[in-house]
């Protein structure tokens, strides 16, 4: 099969090594955020590779040593663009958190993981983090709702009460914090953090597949259900706040890098 394009200009790249599909967020220069090509290009490798009896798991990373990902592109939302394509939004923000595929995913979180770049970490199976990374969920001081999954989610990785706190206030967690709540699996130096995210990766491929799929799929059983729940109630409560005058002022205090000012309406 031919996985995604692999043009160093593309918002992502997909490479084949053996039998791990590496995805890479390639946006440095914006922090690896969000726009619809990346949407596009990792959506269609993570299908395609579900669908690949040769590969047998897959790493997200970051283009770049600033960050895993920061999320959607703030400056495309203001200015009117969409960031998910019209007609992936089942797969939602990246291509990834709403698409859940049987292949193992490890996230590789080579800097800052905040928003949007948070919710992909969580929706990945394990995750490896570097020593300087940061996970976060800020929208609220954006004025917008952790709609790409982490608002659920969170609480499901971690204890409600420490969830809560980090969904109210938004501000974000060392790698080291998010080890010790179990919210990541293992914490290397940054220049580790590829090859030891290949090396699990690796260590899972060697074994049988369709034993590693069904225990990923027993194993997340529960979390399928809390999903459904999920995804139901953050599109309830979306529409409220996209409406609001808040959810335009987070976005264009961002881009003119001034404090906003909340009206609560």
């Amino acid at each position: 099969m031919t996985i995604a394009s692999t043009a160093t200009s593309a918002s992502a790249l997909a490479e084949r090594r053996g039998h791990i599909l590496l995805i890479t967020f390639n946006r440095p220069d914006a922090r690896n955020a969000v726009n619809a090509e990346m949407c596009t290009i990792v959506g269609n490798a993570l299908e395609e590779a579900d669908h690949d009896s040769e590969i047998r798991a897959v790493v997200l990373t970051g283009a770049g040593d600033k960050a895993f990902c920061a999320g959607a592109d703030l400056k495309a939302i203001s200015r009117g663009e969409r960031v998910i394509p019209e007609g992936r939004e089942e797969w939602g923000l990246a291509g990834v958190v709403g698409h859940r595929i049987t292949k193992p995913v490890i996230a590789a979180v080579n800097g800052p993981a905040l928003g949007g770049g948070a919710e992909i970490a969580l929706a990945a199976d394990l995750v490896v983090a570097a020593d300087s990374a940061q996970f976060g969920l800020p929208e609220v001081k954006r004025g917008l709702v952790a709609g790409a999954g982490g608002a659920f989610r969170l609480g499901a990785k971690i204890p409600p009460v420490v969830a809560l706190e980090l969904l109210l206030t938004g501000e974000p967690i060392t790698a080291a914090r998010a080890l010790e709540l179990h919210l990541v699996n293992r914490v290397v130096p940054a220049a580790d953090v590829l090859d030891t995210a290949l090396a699990l990766a690796e260590a899972i491929a060697s074994n049988a597949p369709l034993a590693v799929q069904a225990h990923k799929r027993i194993a997340l059983a529960q979390q399928v259900v809390v999903d459904r729940l999920g995804w139901q109630t953050t599109t309830a409560e979306l529409p409220v706040i996209a409406a609001s005058e808040d959810a335009k002022e987070g976005p264009r205090a961002f881009a003119d890098k001034r404090v906003p000012v909340w009206k609560g309406r």
